[in-house]
């Protein structure tokens, strides 16, 4: 069994096709998705998408490219969101990303510790992206960690070694997406060699990111099997049990699912 820990089905063009993209990656082990949040809009696209299908999840965010629109979100707005169905299990994705100036710096980090007091109200993981920005990131949430605990998941982690093991070491957890598997990110295989198992997930970031093999193409959830057997034959271990450790790594998270 394998977890699609970050998948964005309300986006084209899974959204069009999302019985046939579902069935998909069921047919490759993919048992369980969870459809990541990244506006209102998106939010309301996968409330209706968890009441549809069973084993599909979903969480509630505001991507940082975002936050400006979102300036005023409080802790207790998100929480509210969260709050409508059983199935939104996580808070995110938020976070910083300073490569784009999309949203400028300041409201990126004001909505991010709004996610992030939710996130520890509700006892929730807390999806977190991080781009150009890893000195900011490490240091909000060691600071707000010490505050109250707090659970975290870096999705598509990829920063630097150092970084990686700072956040190990605060106890998050780090997600591997398709970019792992590409010829260009020998550091970034070299940084997830180098990590405890019992700390990373796998996801597809779907529609993006799509791994070697079908780097270009669109992706979706039943590609995640190449980033498995990617990171198993790094980690020399076989994909069943690699695919199993990383779904163990999420529950753990997030919780069993009903």
């Amino acid at each position: 069994m394998i977890v699609d820990s970050h998948c964005h089905l309300e986006f084209e063009p899974m959204a069009s096709n999302l019985k046939e993209v579902i069935d998909r990656a069921f047919k490759n082990n993919v048992n369980y998705l969870l459809s990541i949040s990244t506006t209102d809009e998106s939010f309301d696209k996968i409330l209706q998408i968890v009441k549809n299908y069973k084993n599909v999840y979903g969480t509630y965010g505001i991507h940082p490219h975002e936050t400006k629109n979102y300036s005023s979100l409080s802790s207790d707005q998100i929480i509210s969101k969260i709050n409508l169905n059983k199935k939104i299990i996580g808070i995110g994705e938020s976070g910083l990303d300073f490569y784009y100036e999309h949203s400028d710096p300041k409201t990126q980090k004001k909505v991010f510790i709004e996610h992030i007091k939710a996130a520890q109200t509700l006892n929730l993981p807390l999806i977190v992206h991080t781009r150009s920005a890893e000195a900011d990131t490490y240091d909000i949430l060691r600071s707000e960690k010490k505050n109250k605990n707090l659970k975290v998941l870096i999705h598509c982690f990829t920063g630097t070694k150092s970084f990686a093991h700072k956040l190990i070491d605060l106890g998050c957890y780090l997600s591997a997406s398709g970019v792992v598997t590409f010829n260009k990110s020998k550091d970034l295989a070299d940084t997830f060699l180098s990590l405890p198992n019992d700390r990373i997930l796998v996801e597809t970031d779907s529609p993006y990111l799509s791994p070697e093999p079908l780097r270009g193409k669109p992706n979706e959830p039943s590609h995640i099997i190449h980033t498995v057997n990617f990171l198993a034959n790094l980690k020399n271990i076989s994909p069943s049990v690699f695919a199993k450790e990383t779904s163990l790594n999420f529950f753990r998270l997030f919780g069993e699912l009903k």
